[in-house]
C-alpha cells in the first residue's frame, strides 16, 4: 500500500510541475548562452517545490505575487512555457510583449500579478489584492512568495502588519533559501526560524521542509483554508536552497562545495520522482514518459520564441503610462 495519501492523477500534476520548472530554468540558461535570451536570469533550480507545492494548493481564481526569482510560481500557477520563453527572449508574442522580461512577468488572466525586480515588492501588492478580495467577499486567497531577505524589508513589517490587524486572506510565503544574494541567513537575521516573526502581528507561522513538495502542499491548504473562512493571513516559511548562483554568472565564492553537495544529495526534483517510484508504486516507464512530454513542450516554446518578432523600435514607448503636467510627462 502507498504511504504517500493522494490520488496518483494528483501526484502525477505535481511532478510534472516540478520537472517542468527545473527543465524550463536549464533551457533558459542554455538560451541565455546561445544568444537567444539577453539580459539576466536569476535561476529557482532547487526551489521547484516551494513554487509547485503552495501554487497546487490554490484555486484557479487565486491570485500570487512574485519575485525576481519567479519563472518556477509563473509556470506552477498555470504559465504557458512558449510565452515565458518569448518574453525572456523578447519577443512580442512574450506575456509583456517583449518588454518585461524575466523581472516583470504578469497574467492576471492565470491570476499572477507579476514578477518584481524589487525586493519584497510583491508582499504589498498582494495584501492590496487581498483587501480587495476580503470587501468583495468572494472567498479568493492572495499568495506572496519572497525570499529570506526580503523579511529584513520594511514592506514585509508593514504589509504583515496591515494583513494581521484586517485580518485579510493573504498568505505570506518566505522561500528561505539560506543567502540573500551572497549574504548567509545568519549574518542578515538574528533568528533561525524566520516564521516566528509571525508572532508579531498575530498569525500563525509555520516553518517546513521547503524541498518536500507535499509538506508545501499540506501548509498551503491548510493557510488557504483558514483565509477563506475569515481568519486571516499565515506566515509559512519553506526551507530550501537554490543550487545556482544569485544569477546566472555568479562566481559563489560565498559558499562551499561541500554545502552545495550536500544540498544537491536532497534534490527535490530527484526525492520526489524517487518517492513516486518506492511509495506511491508509479510505474518508472509512466515517469519518463511525463519527462518527455515535457521536452516536447519545452523544445515547442523555444522554437515559438525563436520565431516570434522583435518589438518595433517606433513601440518602445507604447504601453508606458505617466501623468501629464503643464505640457511635460512624467
Amino acid at each position: 500500500m502507498s504511504s504517500i495519501q493522494y490520488p496518483a492523477s494528483t501526484l502525477r500534476h505535481l511532478y510534472r510541475q516540478m520537472y517542468l520548472v527545473r527543465e524550463f530554468e536549464l533551457r533558459a540558461i542554455n538560451e541565455r548562452r546561445a544568444g537567444l535570451i539577453p539580459g539576466f536570469i536569476h535561476s529557482c533550480v532547487g526551489q521547484e517545490a516551494t513554487a509547485v507545492g503552495a501554487c497546487a494548493a490554490l484555486e484557479p481564481t487565486d491570485v500570487i505575487a512574485s519575485t525576481h526569482r519567479g519563472h518556477g510560481h509563473l509556470v506552477a500557477k498555470g504559465g504557458d512555457p512558449k510565452y515565458m520563453m518569448a518574453e525572456l527572449a523578447a519577443r512580442t508574442t512574450g506575456y509583456c510583449g517583449g518588454k518585461g522580461g524575466s523581472l516583470h512577468m504578469s497574467d492576471f488572466d492565470l491570476g499572477i500579478l507579476g514578477a518584481n525586480g524589487i525586493v519584497a515588492g510583491g508582499i504589498p501588492i498582494a495584501v492590496g489584492a487581498g483587501l480587495a478580495f476580503q470587501q468583495k467577499k468572494d472567498g479568493r486567497v492572495a499568495l506572496s512568495f519572497f525570499g529570506d531577505g526580503a523579511t529584513n524589508e520594511g514592506a514585509f513589517h508593514e504589509a504583515l502588519n496591515l494583513a494581521g490587524l484586517w485580518k485579510l486572506p493573504v498568505i505570506f510565503f518566505c522561500e528561505n533559501n539560506l543567502y540573500g544574494e551572497g549574504t548567509p541567513q545568519d549574518k542578515q537575521a538574528p533568528v533561525a526560524d524566520l516564521a516566528i516573526r509571525a508572532s508579531s502581528y498575530a498569525m500563525p507561522g509555520v516553518t517546513v521542509d521547503g524541498n518536500d513538495v507535499l509538506a508545501v502542499y499540506e501548509a498551503t491548504k491548510i493557510a488557504a483554508a483558514r483565509a477563506r473562512a475569515g481568519d486571516g493571513p499565515t506566515l509559512i516559511e519553506g526551507k530550501t536552497y537554490r543550487q545556482r548562483g544569485h544569477y546566472e554568472g555568479d562566481p559563489m565564492i560565498y559558499r562551499s562545495k561541500d554545502e552545495m553537495a550536500e544540498w544537491q544529495r536532497r534534490d527535490p526534483v530527484a526525492a520526489f520522482r524517487g518517492r513516486l517510484i518506492s511509495e506511491a508504486g508509479l510505474p518508472e516507464g509512466e515517469i519518463a514518459q511525463i519527462e518527455r512530454d515535457v521536452q516536447a513542450t519545452l523544445d515547442e516554446a523555444v522554437a515559438f520564441a525563436a520565431s516570434s518578432p522583435k518589438p518595433a523600435p517606433e513601440t518602445a514607448l507604447a504601453g508606458v503610462y505617466g501623468e501629464t503636467h503643464a505640457g511635460l510627462v512624467f
